[in-house]
C-alpha cells in the first residue's frame, strides 16, 4: 500500500477527528500514488492514523475514508451508503427525496448524493469517489433500485480539486421528478435547476415559518422554487410576492403553487432583490414577513469582508420593508461567515435601520446535513428567525 507520512505533530487534528491531510502537512509520500488512489497515513512514529483517497492535485491531499486498512472498498461502500439511508428514513419515514450522503459528515468523503425518488443526483468532490463512480453507481442500482444517476457538479470545487467540470449521465436520463418534502409537492426539472435541483438543506426551516405565516403579508426574496413562501400559503399567509433574478425560477414556483393549488394572492417579479428592495423601500411598501435566502457571497476568506458587507445591506434593506411587530426570516450558506458573525451582521443592520430585533430562533441546515463536531467545514448554513420592534 501507498504511504503517506505526516510531519512531527501534524497528527492530532487527524487523531481528533478531522478528515483532511493538507499538503504542507505532510513530510513524505511513498511509492508515487496517483490522485484517486488509496493511501495509508502515518505519523512519524508509523502509527497508523487512516486510510483515504489521495490527490496530488489538491491542497487536501489526503481525505480520510477509514480509521483502519481497508481490505474491501465496495463492502465499505456498501455500509456507509446504508448508515447514510437508514438514517434519513429514521427522520423522513415518508419521503422519498432528501440528501442521502452529505460527504464527510457520512464518512465518504467528496461525494454528495441527492435522492429524488429513483433519481439519484450525485455531486463528486474527491478524485477517489471520481474514480469509484462506476461502484457508486453499481450499488445505488442494486440497492436502491435507481433509475437514473447523474452528476450536476458545482464547477468552483471540481476546480479546487482540479477535476473536470463535465458531468455525465450514468444511467437513464436527467428529466423532471415530482418530489414531496413532507407537505408540499415539487416538479423537478433538472435540465434547468440549480445546484442539483432543489435546496434539501433548508426543507425542516420551511416547515418551521408555518408557525408564523397565517394571516401574514410575505415577502419570499431570492425565492429559487418557491419553498419559503409556499409553505406561507399552505399555513394559511395572506399574500406572497415572490422575487428572484431568474425568470425560469419564478415559472417553476407558479407550477408549483397550481400543483398544490394553493390559495392566496400570489406576485411573481423577476428583479434583481437589491434593487427591488430599494424600490419598494422608496415606494414605503411594507410586509408583515420576510424572507432573504441569499446565495453564498463569500466563496473564501478573501471575500468575506466584502461578504460581510452585502448581508448587511441586504438585511437592512428587508428590516426596513417590516411592520413592527413583524418577522425577519434570513439566512446565509457561506461556510466562512461564522454563526456570531452572522448574528453580529444583522444585529449592524437592525441599527441602521433604527430598528430593534429579537431573535425568536436559530438553526441550521435540516436532518439529512448531519454535522462532525471535530469538523467544522461540515456546517455551513445559519437560519435566523428576528421580531423587528420599534
Amino acid at each position: 500500500m501507498k504511504k503517506v507520512i505526516l510531519n512531527r505533530n501534524e497528527e492530532n487534528r487527524i487523531v481528533n477527528g478531522h478528515l483532511w491531510v493538507f499538503s504542507n502537512e505532510i513530510n513524505k509520500i511513498e511509492e508515487e500514488p496517483q490522485s484517486g488512489d488509496i493511501v495509508e497515513v502515518y505519523d512519524v512514529r508509523n502509527n497508523l492514523l487512516g486510510t483515504g483517497f489521495f490527490n496530488k492535485n489538491s491542497l487536501i491531499t489526503v481525505r480520510i475514508l477509514s480509521r483502519n486498512l481497508i481490505s474491501d472498498l465496495e463492502s465499505l461502500f456498501r455500509d456507509r451508503l446504508k448508515s447514510a439511508y437508514e438514517l434519513r428514513k429514521t427522520f423522513y419515514p415518508n419521503r422519498e427525496a432528501f440528501r442521502m450522503v452529505f460527504s464527510e459528515s457520512d464518512f465518504l468523503p467528496g461525494l454528495v448524493i441527492d435522492k429524488y425518488n429513483n433519481t439519484f443526483v450525485l455531486q463528486i468532490y474527491s478524485a477517489g469517489m471520481e474514480k469509484n463512480l462506476e461502484l457508486i453507481k453499481k450499488i445505488l442500482q442494486e440497492d436502491y433500485s435507481a433509475e437514473n444517476i447523474f452528476t450536476k457538479h458545482e464547477p468552483y470545487f471540481r476546480k479546487l480539486e482540479g477535476l473536470s467540470e463535465e458531468n455525465l449521465i450514468l444511467l437513464g436520463s436527467a428529466g423532471n421528478e415530482i418530489i414531496s418534502d413532507g407537505s408540499l409537492k415539487f416538479e423537478i426539472d433538472f435540465s434547468h435547476g440549480q445546484k442539483t435541483g432543489f435546496y434539501f438543506d433548508q426543507s425542516d426551516n420551511r416547515f418551521f415559518i408555518e408557525k408564523i405565516s397565517s394571516g401574514k403579508s410575505v415577502l419570499d426574496a431570492f425565492c429559487n422554487s418557491g419553498g419559503f413562501g409556499l409553505h406561507a400559503l399552505h399555513a394559511g399567509a395572506s399574500d406572497v410576492t415572490f422575487v428572484d433574478s431568474s425568470a425560469n425560477e419564478l415559472e417553476k414556483v407558479k407550477k408549483n403553487f397550481e400543483l398544490n393549488n394553493l390559495s392566496g394572492n400570489t406576485e411573481f417579479v423577476v428583479y434583481d432583490v437589491f434593487d427591488f428592495l430599494e424600490r419598494e423601500t422608496a415606494n414605503n411598501k411594507k410586509y408583515d414577513l420576510v424572507f432573504v435566502d441569499p446565495p453564498a457571497f463569500a466563496k473564501n476568506k478573501k471575500t468575506l469582508k466584502t461578504a460581510e458587507k452585502g448581508y448587511e445591506k441586504l438585511n437592512r434593506l428587508a428590516i426596513q420593508k417590516i411592520i413592527s411587530g413583524g418577522f425577519l426570516v434570513t439566512s446565509s450558506c457561506s461556510f466562512h461567515l461564522k454563526k456570531s458573525e452572522f448574528i453580529s451582521v444583522i444585529a449592524r443592520a437592525a441599527q441602521k435601520a433604527n430598528k430593534t430585533i429579537q431573535l425568536i430562533h436559530f438553526n441550521e441546515a435540516s436532518l439529512d446535513h448531519p454535522k462532525l463536531p471535530l469538523m467544522e467545514e461540515t456546517s455551513y448554513l445559519k437560519f435566523a428567525v428576528f421580531k423587528i420592534l420599534g
